[in-house]
């Protein structure tokens, strides 16, 4: 009877440490499985007046669907994304304040013109300081009455390219061009206005929208900006994460991201 007993208890001992080698095993092979997504780097190359409503809100949107992503972004003029991207800047995804760049890019091979998205619109706005703004200043026809207008580099910020049509349609460019204190990016152009260094300037809507330290006075003229504001976004051809990337671009024209594109004062470019 000992030897039976002995028998099974060394029986139900080997039955243990087999069930407990499968349990090992189904927890690696789970752990395996978590693991099986590989972790992703997403760069994206994005107009400086996009940093808050990316950072804000649609990156971490994002990356809360994808655990396995995380995303880097450059903001700044597009006119400089460009040239980083051209100069080998690694960008998976680039998004520019206007069409010309994303179309040198695509003339230049980085972008295929079919991955191209015209996603959203702005508005041109001339904008003062909140506090102590010069009263005479009301219009884009009355900016030459400050002493500092600023406005975004002609060379390489489109919202200086389109400051610089409109006064140009309104027979004022030279005159704004003898006062014009011109911004690397529209963020600068905003930051002298909000604090008094420059007495008006020419921003985006949405960025007028930003702060309380400024106020917009007034739109563009439809007559003196024929430019449409159009904000294209596209993936790069020698993205090393092409189908991540990709998936952003997709994300992107979702009604939950073009709501907050809304929110932050973007008009949907039908």
């Amino acid at each position: 009877m000992r030897k039976l007993r002995n028998v099974i208890t060394a029986g139900i001992l080997v039955a243990a440490m087999a069930l407990g080698a499968v349990g090992c095993q189904s927890g690696g092979g789970s752990s395996d499985d978590s693991s099986s997504e590989e972790s992703v780097t997403l760069s994206i190359a994005a107009a400086a007046s996009l940093e808050k409503c990316y950072t804000e809100k649609l990156i971490p949107m994002f990356e809360k669907e994808h655990s396995n992503v995380k995303i880097e972004g450059t903001y700044d003029s597009s006119g400089k994304l460009q040239t980083q991207i051209e100069q080998g800047m690694e960008a998976d995804v680039f998004m520019s304040a206007a069409t010309e760049q994303m179309d040198n890019l695509v003339d230049e091979d980085y972008i295929s013109k079919d991955d191209v998205v015209d996603l959203l619109e702005n508005k041109l706005v001339l904008i003062v300081p909140a506090k102590n703004a010069n009263e005479d200043i009301t219009s884009f026809e009355t900016a030459t009455k400050a002493e500092t207008i600023a406005v975004g580099d002609p060379e390489s910020v489109p919202a200086g390219q389109y400051a610089k049509e409109a006064f140009t349609n309104l027979n004022m460019w030279d005159d704004v061009n003898s006062k014009a204190s011109f911004g690397t990016n529209v963020t600068e152009v905003l930051n002298w206005v909000a604090k008094g260094s420059a007495e008006c300037g020419v921003v985006y809507a949405t960025d007028a929208a930003s702060t309380d330290d400024v106020k917009a006075v007034a739109e563009a003229p439809e007559d003196a900006l024929k430019t449409p504001v159009i904000y294209p976004v596209a993936s790069l051809k020698n993205s090393k994460n092409k189908e991540m990337a990709d998936e952003f671009v997709k994300f992107l024209q979702t009604d939950e991201a073009l709501d907050v594109f809304k929110s932050y004062g973007f008009t949907i470019n039908q």
